[in-house]
C-alpha cells in the first residue's frame, strides 16, 4: 500500500460501515512509496530554484556594476555578488554529482536508487 499525502475520507454508511472516498483523479500523483520517491520529485524543483536564484543575483550584479558609477566600493560589491551568485550554482551541482559518483564507487544501492 502506497502512502499519500492526504488520505481518503471514510464516513461511516449503513451498520456503521465505513464508506471510502477516492481521491480525484488530478490528485493520483501525490503518493509516494519511498523517500527515493519525494528526493526524486524534490531535485527538480531545487535546481529550478538554484537557476532562477541565480538568474536573480546576476541581475542585481549586473545593475549594481552599472550604477556604481566609478566608484571602487560599489564594483567591488558588485563583482563580489556575481562570483558568490556563480559559486553558489556551481557547488550545488558538484555536490549531486559527487554524491551520484561516490553512490556507485561505493556501490550503494540506496544512493543509486535515489537518484534515479
Amino acid at each position: 500500500m502506497e502512502n499519500s499525502l492526504a488520505q481518503a475520507i471514510k464516513l461511516p454508511g449503513p451498520n456503521e460501515t465505513p464508506v471510502p472516498i477516492n481521491y480525484p483523479a488530478e490528485y493520483q500523483g501525490f503518493s509516494f512509496s519511498s523517500v527515493a520517491d519525494v528526493v526524486n520529485k524534490a531535485i527538480p524543483l531545487i535546481f529550478g530554484f538554484a537557476g532562477l536564484a541565480l538568474l536573480l543575483v546576476v541581475i542585481s550584479a549586473g545593475f549594481g556594476l552599472m550604477t556604481s558609477a566609478g566608484d571602487t566600493k560599489k564594483l567591488e560589491a558588485g563583482k563580489q555578488r556575481l562570483t558568490n551568485g556563480i559559486l553558489g550554482f556551481i557547488v550545488i551541482f558538484v555536490a549531486y554529482w559527487a554524491v551520484q559518483l561516490a553512490g556507485k564507487i561505493l556501490g550503494l544501492t540506496e544512493i543509486q536508487t535515489i537518484f534515479k
